[in-house]
């Protein structure tokens, strides 16, 4: 029987011999037969789009790179909450940063500026700002999208910004740098030196989100650059017990266990880091 007889009028003749599931058949002999089946390994761009924005300093309309949602797969994140995707790191896609004024910022806070902050920005970035000449390329090096984090570091600087919209840019500038050590050889002295480098200034962004997030928490409402105050506490903790400032940890810790409105997964997370903070008490 011809399971596609109908659709000739349609100028398609498909034969009786067509076989619906040939392929899957094919997979699963190869398999049987202990055969390797290659899985073909995305590129970075395949999960890529462009979206025009309007910039709210200069007016100009201009593309950025976003993330296709629904194309990646989440990882197991850090113990720190550092996202992690499979075949992309999504992190460096997070800033929008206009091409012709250099009004930059992550992706939630660049619709979100006042008049006077754009005045700001105006005066103290788009007037000394020059264009980048530098070819468009199809996706981001950890080096570019530092550099781009970095600019959005210095307009939220100068936009008067929340002590927790530079602490979260902070933290993502490590993470960032992270990542890109994660990537880096370290065969020869000079490669070594040069990751050894990368680390240092992970570390030393790592320091300012820590210190930014303490102030952040003393003065300013929840949710904090998007996250619930469990989840702030939870990461400050961690940030805190990285440096040592165990009593901190702890403080915070406690906050996280005994809230109501923090899920399972964020509290087992709290208690394995509680196990940690212990360790390292009974070492002292």
């Amino acid at each position: 029987m011809n399971l596609f007889s109908g659709l000739e009028k349609f100028g398609l003749n498909p034969t009786e011999s067509m076989n619906l599931f040939e392929e899957e058949k094919k997979e699963a002999a190869k398999k049987v037969a202990g055969e390797k089946v290659e899985e073909k390994i995305p590129s970075e761009e395949e999960f890529i789009l462009e979206k025009s924005v309007r910039c709210k300093v200069c007016d100009n309309v201009f593309k950025t790179k976003m993330i296709k949602n629904g194309r990646v797969k989440r990882l197991e994140p850090d113990k720190d909450l550092r996202p992690r995707f499979q075949y992309i790191d999504t992190l460096k896609y997070d800033i929008t940063s206009c091409p012709t004024c250099g009004y930059t910022a992550m992706n939630r806070y660049f619709d979100q500026l006042s008049s006077a902050q754009a005045k700001l920005i105006r005066e103290n970035i788009s007037a000394k700002f020059h264009k980048n000449e530098e070819p468009e390329v199809a996706v981001y090096s950890y080096d570019q999208a530092v550099d781009r984090y970095k600019l959005a570091l210095i307009n939220t600087m100068v936009k008067k910004g929340k002590d927790s919209e530079k602490a979260y840019t902070c933290l993502k500038i490590s993470w960032l740098l992270r990542g890109k050590g994660e990537t880096m050889p370290e065969s020869t002295p000079e490669e070594k030196q040069l990751k050894a480098e990368c680390k240092k200034e992970e570390e030393a962004f790592y320091q300012q989100a820590f210190e930014g997030f303490m102030k952040a928490t003393a003065k300013e409402m929840y949710p904090m650059c998007g996250m619930e105050q469990s989840t702030v506490d939870y990461l400050i903790s961690y940030m805190a017990y990285h440096f040592g400032k165990y009593e901190i940890a702890s403080k915070f810790l406690a906050s996280v266990l005994t809230s109501a409105a923090a899920s399972r997964r964020m509290k087992d997370m709290a208690l394995e880091l509680k196990e940690l903070i212990i360790a390292q008490l009974r070492k002292k």
